[in-house]
């Protein structure tokens, strides 16, 4: 096993940066740090915490074009969502900050004899395993939270972009948070497995494959630690017999190739009714296949490269293993000659169970399109999936897409007549194998504290 990280440009192949790993005694004197940090953090009232969090979000848009610059370097997102993604950063640490001591604030209610009190106390510190495909976006979501409720928190972020969560730690650092109380670990996966055990560790939190979450939260739950993952998805998205089908078409194509296609919440399965489905995939097929691949550091690229080579080459052996069991291939499904991780816009039809465009996750520009007799059966196919991430309705009608949504729609989160990412002020997260836990409005603040119960009687 080696013992450093190169990153590598995966638009060209090129080499950006070495990084070494820490030696298991780093790593844990790196956590011993951590928690030192946090016994001093977790003193501070919830407005000076917030002060130092509204201070990171400022930092974060004085960093703006440098950061997002890195981000597509390591990772080939577009350079404009790149920078989205430092906007929405931002937005999460202003969110944080101006509702955090309101969430977070001590809570009374009457007892016999005196007064209920319950108080959010800090439990230590969180462990964050996070993905590439949103280099700060994945970080911030859990640590920004986490530090407001007064927690430390240590950051393994995905090997190719280790610049980018060193970036993140210096700028939370610049904007006047304690130094250690966000960490970067440069660790390798059995390092990690010890950091889960560490006994000043108080908390896990994954972003990443159902796989992945299983092996964590069975560490995790070895040394009976809670978790909070969130997971892969195959969302569906339903167009429904009375949608408008120019803005589904228009949607949907902008919600499958969104950062390269590589978005956990991104539409994946497009499940159309009868009605409306030879126009749909005629639509589709020709906006999918009009959009060409460029240099994700020019402004005018909306699809770059997959972030790394055998990323690329796993979405190309799920298309071809739908296609040999029976998925009908309308555009894309080629590796382009070259250097690069590249893959062109590819629709699939005649998905069916049995193919991995039906059952499985497709991370990348690769959309899977099914025929439904109509809406009924259209939610029926929608829920037939071991995930529950994400999805979006399709209607003319709010009031009855709104009643699906709410009522049958098996899923964390539904966009009606659109498609979000995510917002700060909306709970974050899914069910089934998408995994379990909430971010964002709230939610993640609550995720690693302890509600302390005081029962406060008169004294005689």
């Amino acid at each position: 096993m080696s013992d450093s990280i190169t990153t590598i440009n995966p638009a060209n192949g090129d080499e950006i940066e070495t990084y070494k790993h820490m030696s298991r005694e780093e790593a844990f004197a790196a956590v011993d740090h951590c928690h030192t940090a946090f016994d001093a953090w977790k003193l501070k009232s919830l407005p000076e915490r917030a002060a130092v969090i509204a201070a990171i979000g400022e930092e974060l848009r004085k960093s703006r074009d440098e950061f997002a610059r890195l981000m597509t370097l390591e990772t080939g997102k577009p350079i404009t969502a790149s920078g989205q993604e430092i906007d929405l950063c931002a937005a999460i640490c202003d969110w944080t900050a101006a509702q955090g001591p309101k969430e977070l604030a001590d809570e009374e209610r009457e007892i016999d004899g005196g007064t209920g009190v319950i108080t959010y106390a800090p439990t230590g510190v969180i462990y964050g395993i996070q993905p590439w495909n949103f280099p700060a976006y994945q970080a911030v979501r859990y640590a920004i939270a986490n530090l407001m409720a007064g927690n430390g928190v240590l950051l393994k972020h995905a090997a190719n972009c280790t610049g980018s969560g060193l970036f993140l730690r210096d700028v939370m650092e610049r904007a006047g948070l304690p130094e250690h109380l966000f960490t970067v670990l440069i660790i390798s996966h059995d390092t990690s497995d010890e950091i889960i055990a560490h006994d000043k560790v108080r908390g896990v939190t994954l972003t990443g494959s159902d796989g992945a979450g299983r092996v964590v939260a069975a560490k995790a739950a070895e040394h009976l630690k809670k978790t909070v993952l969130e997971l892969g998805s195959n969302d569906a998205f339903l167009v429904l017999d009375d949608a408008d089908l120019d803005l589904a078409v228009k949607t949907c194509v902008m919600g499958r190739l969104y950062n390269n296609g590589q978005t956990c919440v991104a539409a994946k399965r497009f499940i159309v009714t009868e009605k409306n489905y030879d126009a749909f995939v005629d639509n589709f097929t020709r906006q999918m296949a009009a959009v060409p691949p460029g240099d994700p550091m020019d402004k005018e690229t909306t699809l770059g490269p997959l972030a790394r080579d055998d990323l690329r080459d796993k979405l190309h052996d799920q298309v071809m293993q739908s296609v040999n069991n029976g998925a009908k291939l309308l555009t894309g499904g080629e590796i382009p000659d070259g250097k690069g991780a590249w893959y062109h816009p590819t629709v699939l039809v005649d998905v069916a169970p049995g193919q991995p465009a039906y059952d499985d996750e497709l991370f990348g520009p690769a959309a899977a399109i099914i025929k439904a007799r109509d809406d009924a059966h259209a939610m029926e196919l929608a829920n037939d999936s071991r995930y529950g991430l994400g999805g979006g309705i399709f209607s003319r009608d709010e009031a009855y897409a709104r009643d699906l949504a709410t009522k049958h729609f098996d899923t964390g989160m539904v966009s009606i007549n659109g498609y979000s990412l995510a917002l700060p002020n909306m709970p974050f997260g899914g069910v089934k194998d998408s995994g379990y836990g909430r971010e964002h409005g709230g939610f993640g603040m609550k995720e690693f504290v302890n509600a302390k119960s005081l029962y406060v009687k008169q004294a005689a």
